[in-house]
């Protein structure tokens, strides 16, 4: 990959995990919404940085690289900041699909039993 494109690249990471951090806010989504191809995505993201970030830019580019590279770095820091919050939302929404579905069950039961009486 040509530095040129490295850059291109850094500064599309950069677009998409934007993207990601304001498609998966609380206010924007509700967690039916989140999906785990939303985490891949990320990662393949945080991945394709890492391969840039390796390389060092050329001269003439330099002050645009360090200036894609401080913007990905604030995004490592809004997603360290954000993750565990949504971790909590994910986990709050399984305990009441949880609840739920244990209530489903149990009237399914409960029909069950009336059904055989009748």
């Amino acid at each position: 990959m040509m530095p040129a494109d490295k850059l291109e690249t850094l500064c599309e990471v950069n677009r998409r995990l934007r993207a990601a951090l304001i498609r998966l806010q609380p206010e924007r989504s509700s967690c039916a919404n989140i999906r785990p191809q939303d985490f891949s995505a990320i990662l393949d993201e945080l991945l394709r940085a890492a391969e840039c970030l390796r390389t060092v830019p050329a001269p003439v580019q330099a002050a645009v690289f360090a200036e894609q590279a401080a913007d990905y770095r604030r995004n490592l820091e809004s997603l360290k900041r954000f993750l565990p919050a949504l971790q909590v939302r994910l986990l709050a929404e399984k305990s009441r699909l949880e609840t739920a579905q244990s209530h489903v069950a149990s009237a399914a039961e409960w029909a069950d039993a009336n059904q055989k009486i009748l």
